[in-house]
């Protein structure tokens, strides 16, 4: 695949440092100082040379980035044990009839089904605000301090990634080839902990798929526009190739859209800022129904 303009198959960030797990493994990344300033993409003389193969347009131009707020986000995709649990129903095609079950991702949720999720959850979880990661905190929890294609490297192999194996990337092997989600956790985390950020399904994020800047910019985030401007996704799923799932490649659809290879995971932050240096106690999580989620 080689460069250009897309206008569709869309692109994405938490302080390792000082993080930690909780006892249900469920909020295990939480940053207590504002993030660093990190360069999305790989750098680019003069902002058109393409040093990262199978780059598209909409990559760049490379600039710094900074993160102010600290924000935990959850280790896995939000599994459909965890929306069932909240919403009632699950709308997933991979369910436990057809290659998939309850710790496996929940797709066929839009944007839209998605901002329901979250307010259903802040009402079993006072004191929290739930929300979708920006593309810019998406993409630095991604890349887990790497600078490299992946966070695993310049490669990746389905035994660590749940992508189309037929379409390696960049002049590597060819591999298997699942065609369908895998549970969460069934592959290797990232240097922070978060599993399957590549790859098993695409992540929907906060904010709209924007243009670049091209210049130092805190926070930032595309605007939500109206009706069917689309949002922004990230990560690559079962379906495509390896390079889809490189951090920095960036996808969009409409916030209407439900897609079988669509799903996401959720931040949460603190109403206080003084309480989102402790993770929730585990009593309250696990009766939140938050345990389920393992």
């Amino acid at each position: 695949m080689g460069a250009g303009n897309r206008p569709r198959r869309a692109w994405p960030l938490c302080d390792r440092e000082n993080s930690r797990p909780t006892a249900q493994g469920f909020w295990p990344h939480q940053s207590r100082r504002p993030a660093p300033a990190l360069h999305r993409g790989r750098a680019l003389p003069d902002g058109v040379a393409e040093s990262e193969p199978e780059r598209f347009d909409d990559e760049g131009p490379q600039h710094p980035v900074t993160l102010s707020a600290g924000f935990w986000l959850a280790d896995t995709a939000c599994t459909q044990a965890l929306w069932e649990a909240v919403i009632g129903n699950s709308p997933s095609h991979f369910n436990a009839k057809n290659r998939g079950g309850p710790q496996h991702p929940v797709e066929q949720v839009s944007w839209d089904d998605v901002q329901g999720f979250l307010r259903a959850l802040e009402n079993r979880l006072p004191g929290v605000i739930a929300s979708l990661p920006s593309e810019a905190e998406w993409e630095y929890a991604c890349r887990a301090g790497t600078l490299t294609a992946f966070s695993f490297g310049d490669q990746v192999t389905p035994g660590q990634v749940n992508y189309n194996g037929h379409h390696p990337y960049a002049g590597g092997s060819k591999g298997l080839y699942r065609e369908s989600t895998v549970p969460v956790r069934s592959l290797p985390a990232n240097a922070w902990g978060l599993y399957e950020m590549h790859g098993n399904v695409w992540e929907w994020c906060a904010d709209g798929k924007r243009e670049y800047a091209g210049r130092d910019e805190t926070d930032p985030r595309g605007q939500e526009g109206e009706g069917v401007a689309a949002r922004a996704l990230r990560g690559g799923s079962f379906y495509g190739s390896a390079g889809l799932a490189r951090s920095a490649d960036r996808s969009g659809v409409a916030p209407g859209s439900a897609i079988r290879d669509c799903g996401f995971r959720f931040a949460l932050r603190s109403t206080s800022p003084a309480a989102v240096t402790e993770r929730p106690a585990p009593r309250d999580a696990a009766h939140n129904g938050v345990s389920r989620q393992r």
